[in-house]
């Protein structure tokens, strides 16, 4: 029997204040696994912006995720043109996708006409319930990446998520395409929020 013994991080609470310590446990597994990317949802710019000081010199590249426009208002992106500006000069891939858990499920859902809950939704609260909302926001934002082509789907990637700000959740995915769902593997969570 072989094994690797690895550590994995427990925040005490979920949110926004772990996004520091999230950037360095996600760097410092990367390197150890020697991954070349990470990728980090930010709706603002602001957990991007933490990652980007993070990474930076390290040879790690940075692929930030997006909330899709219109999210929160019609016709409305949320995140910050400066920093979304400052990024692209700097080499990192900004990438908005529709949210591969929910998108249009969620609109039928949410109506009055149609009703009901969805396969996808039902895929997307388990994650969000059983293990941390994180990994169900690391989990559609590798799918997205890799929907939209920045990353391949054979390598294993550094992804990380949060509960509504920030970065609490850092886990090592073995990326698919949302159309192959079940060949996404979750292979490592390095860090997570103990309560949720």
């Amino acid at each position: 029997m072989t094994f690797t013994a690895r550590t994995t991080y427990y925040f005490d609470n979920p949110g926004k204040i772990n996004t520091s310590d999230s950037a360095r446990f996600a760097i410092e597994r990367a390197q150890e696994l020697k991954l070349k990317t990470i990728i980090v949802a930010s709706s603002s710019g602001e957990t991007a912006q933490v990652f980007f000081n993070a990474v930076k010199g390290t040879g790690i590249q940075l692929i930030v995720v997006t909330h899709v426009v219109g999210f929160t208002k019609p016709g409305e992106w949320e995140f910050s043109q400066e920093i979304a500006a400052h990024l692209i000069k700097e080499g990192v891939k900004i990438v908005t996708g529709t949210h591969a858990l929910s998108g249009l499920e969620r609109a039928l859902s949410r109506s009055s006409k149609v009703g009901g809950g969805s396969r996808t939704e039902a895929i997307a609260e388990a994650l969000r319930r059983i293990v941390a909302v994180g990994l169900k926001v690391a989990v559609e934002c590798v799918l997205i990446a890799a929907d939209q082509g920045a990353i391949g789907a054979e390598d294993e990637v550094i992804a990380v998520g949060g509960t509504a700000s920030g970065a609490d959740t850092v886990c090592v995915i073995r990326p698919a395409h949302t159309a192959n769902f079940f060949d996404l593997q979750v292979r490592e969570i390095v860090a997570m929020p103990r309560v949720r």
